[in-house]
C-alpha cells in the first residue's frame, strides 16, 4: 500500500493546496496521513503557560477554506496541543499522539530530543517498535539509521530502497518547502517529494 505523509503545515492556504495537488497528480491512490501541527497557533510558547480560556480566533489561524482541506486523519502535533492549552476547549483533544501503519510508526516529532542543530537524538522513551518512524516538526527532510543522519543528497522524487534496518524519516514541511513523503509498504521504499509553487 501507498502513503503519503504530510505535516506542518500551519494553517498555509496556499501551500497546502500545492502540496494536495502533487500528492493528488503523483500518488492518487496513496492514503494521505498528517503528522500534526495543521495549524498554526499565534500564542507563543512563553506566553501560553500561563494564558488559559483565549478565544479560539486569537489562538489560532483558522478560516473555512483552510478547513474545506482537511479531509484526511491527522495526529496532534505541538501546536494543536498548545491550542488546546490556550483555550481550553476539547477540539483536538481526540487526535492521537501516534498512528501505526504496515511497519511503521508516526509522531508529529516534538516528542523527539533534538540537539543543537535541530537534529533528532535517540530517544529510547518514545518506545519505537517498528523498523520506520516517520515525524515532522523540524520542517527539514532527513533520513536517519539507527538515529544518524545518512549522508545524502535528497533527491526529491528519486525512489529510495529500504533494509531492515531501523530508519525515522523526517517529512519534511507543508510550509514554505512543500514537502511531503511517498511511503510504499509493498516495496518497502520512500521517495521524498517536493511541490512546485502555484502561481
Amino acid at each position: 500500500m501507498k502513503y503519503a505523509l504530510l505535516g506542518d503545515l500551519h494553517s498555509h492556504i496556499k501551500d497546502t493546496k500545492a502540496v494536495l495537488h502533487h500528492i493528488r497528480t503523483i500518488a492518487p491512490d496513496a492514503q494521505l496521513l498528517c503528522l500534526g501541527d495543521l495549524y498554526e497557533c499565534k500564542i507563543g510558547k512563553k506566553k501560553a503557560r500561563t494564558l488559559s480560556n483565549a478565544p479560539l480566533s486569537d489562538a489560532a489561524i483558522i478560516s473555512d477554506e483552510f478547513e474545506d482541506l482537511l479531509s484526511f486523519p491527522s495526529i496532534k502535533g505541538n501546536q494543536e496541543e498548545r491550542i488546546t492549552k490556550v483555550t481550553g476547549i476539547e477540539r483536538f483533544a481526540a487526535l492521537p499522539e501516534r498512528i501505526q501503519i504496515e511497519e511503521a510508526t508516526l509522531i508529529h516529532g516534538h516528542q523527539i530530543q533534538w540537539d543543537d542543530h535541530w537534529e533528532p537524538v535517540d530517544t529510547p522513551s518514545l518506545g519505537i517498535e517498528t523498523p520506520l518512524l516517520f515525524f515532522g516538526h523540524s520542517h527539514r527532510s532527513g533520513l536517519y539509521v539507527n538515529s544518524k543522519k545518512v549522508n545524502i543528497t535528497i533527491q526529491f522524487g528519486k525512489e529510495i530502497p529500504l533494509f531492515k534496518k531501523k530508519y525515522w524519516i523526517n517529512v519534511g514541511s507543508v510550509v514554505v518547502h512543500g514537502e511531503w513523503c511517498l511511503y510504499d509498504s509493498e516495496n518497502f521504499s520512500i521517495t521524498f517529494m517536493k511541490a512546485s509553487k502555484q502561481p
